[in-house]
């Protein structure tokens, strides 16, 4: 646990996000390393097969995910309070909805993934690969919503530190069970889902067992979960635009490999490792949004918000550094990094052209980022949800429709900063007036001007 509320702001926000940033780079080796033994052992049909069914399995995670977030912030801003009794009625609360819902999830994951697939027009030689992908991966979503709902748990109270340990362990749980499954046992994609679901219950289960060895506010019984009503309505409240904008954004990316999938095979895998790529350059971003919000609701909760705008400048400095450093990287190396993914030379070009494009304007993209993880820390989620889903569907669908009738896949990938422009713009104005300030859970807090 770590009061984020003293201390050196900008080098409180950079510690707190290393270790989830260590986890998350652990954690997309997941994803990378899938894909890797996929591209090279299986083939780019099965390479395109996973990229075109992470849009699907994020439909239905999404708004879980998004209403996840607002327990972590509630539990932030209550224990930035001191309320800890507060704290363990809202951890109960959230481990309820969570198991409820990876039950949930799991069975529309099963039912839907064949017709959904279809309506985006996959191509017909990619969907046996998905269709095996998708129903043996939606198999483990009680223990992806567990592990995940754990983590944002600790990073409520000010721990990222004890989750990176169990996404190492994960991790290279996952890789050798990847490279025994595919290269030894040749199960093929199979292979690749079994071992992704196998450690994702381990790093769960084993982190469990811990937590309730070591930690003196957090103890998870299964048979003492109390449920409060007032908590859950709040984390609605909080949460609820979060994963209505996480669900439609997934939407959006379905849409968007609609118009991916009529440009064939290469270009969807393309996409696919391109994308996995391109998540490394983001992901720091991301992290320092994430230790921002963290960061934010503890002293909104506080009553400081002249730390939080002091947290937000530094924030924007350290990500900007790093936006630019992903730009060189993918400009100078784009080609070379493609071909760690797959040999095929029309594959490699075409995600080469999307890095090149999609990284030019990294610095549009880690502002927005941060500007709106400060927004969701304070409680007021509803405004980035707004800005996230007209960047998408005002912005980025239709000019990737009408650009890729003129420049082909290409269109699709400028259509992606060009909705940047959008939401940095919309995201900076919003904070500008200040009615962020008004959202705090913590209703006695105190906010200095």
């Amino acid at each position: 646990m770590k009061d984020l509320t003293t201390g050196n702001e900008g080098k409180i926000i950079l510690r707190f996000a290393l270790p989830m940033l260590a986890g998350n780079v652990f954690q997309q080796l997941y994803n990378v390393v899938d894909s890797i033994v996929i591209g090279h052992f299986v083939g780019k049909e099965a390479l395109a097969a996973v990229g075109a069914s992470f849009p699907f399995v994020f439909i239905l995670v999404a708004m879980v995910i998004g209403i996840g977030m607002g327990f972590s912030i509630v539990i932030s801003q209550y224990f930035g309070a001191k309320q800890l009794n507060k704290v363990k009625a809202t951890m109960d609360t959230m481990w309820i909805f969570l198991f409820w819902s990876g039950l949930v999830t799991t069975v529309l994951g099963i039912l839907l993934s064949r017709p959904i697939l279809r309506l985006t027009g996959l191509p017909e030689e990619v969907m046996p690969y998905a269709i095996t992908y998708l129903h043996i991966y939606m198999g483990g979503n009680l223990f992806f919503f567990g592990f995940n709902g754990m983590t944002s748990l600790l990073r409520g109270i000010g721990d990222s530190t004890t989750p990176l340990w169990f996404l190492i362990i994960s991790t290279v749980v996952n890789i050798g069970l990847d490279l025994l499954f595919v290269i030894v046992f040749h199960w093929g994609i199979a292979g690749v889902a079994i071992a992704t679901v196998i450690a994702q219950a381990g790093a769960f289960v084993t982190m469990v067992w811990w937590i309730n060895r070591t930690h003196k506010l957090i103890n998870l019984s299964f048979r003492k979960f109390d449920y409060d009503k007032a908590i859950m309505r709040r984390s609605l409240q909080i949460g609820l635009p979060s994963g209505v904008q996480h669900t439609v954004f997934s939407l959006g990316m379905l849409a968007i490999y609609g118009i991916v999938n009529r440009f064939g095979t290469d270009t969807v895998a393309a996409y696919s490792a391109a994308g996995r790529i391109d998540s490394f350059a983001t992901m720091p971003a991301m992290n320092l949004s994430a230790a921002l919000s963290s960061f934010t609701g503890q002293n909104i909760g506080a009553g400081r918000t002249d730390r939080v705008r002091n947290g937000l400048r530094a924030t924007l400095k350290m990500s900007a550094i790093i936006a630019i450093a992903g730009t060189i990287v993918f400009w100078l190396f784009g080609h070379s990094l493609m071909k760690i993914f797959t040999p095929d030379p029309a594959v490699i070009s075409k995600g080469a052209d999307y890095l090149r494009i999609v990284a030019s304007f990294y610095i549009l993209l880690t502002t927005m980022f941060t500007i709106n993880g400060m927004l969701r820390g304070a409680g007021d989620t509803l405004i980035p949800m707004f800005v996230t889903l007209l960047s998408l569907w005002i912005i980025r669908v239709p000019l990737s429709y009408w650009l890729s009738g003129f420049w082909g896949e290409k269109g699709i990938w400028w259509a992606i900063p060009l909705a940047w422009v959008f939401g940095v713009t919309a995201s900076y104005v919003y904070y500008k007036t200040g009615k962020w300030k008004n959202k705090s859970v913590v209703k006695n807090a105190i906010l200095s001007e």
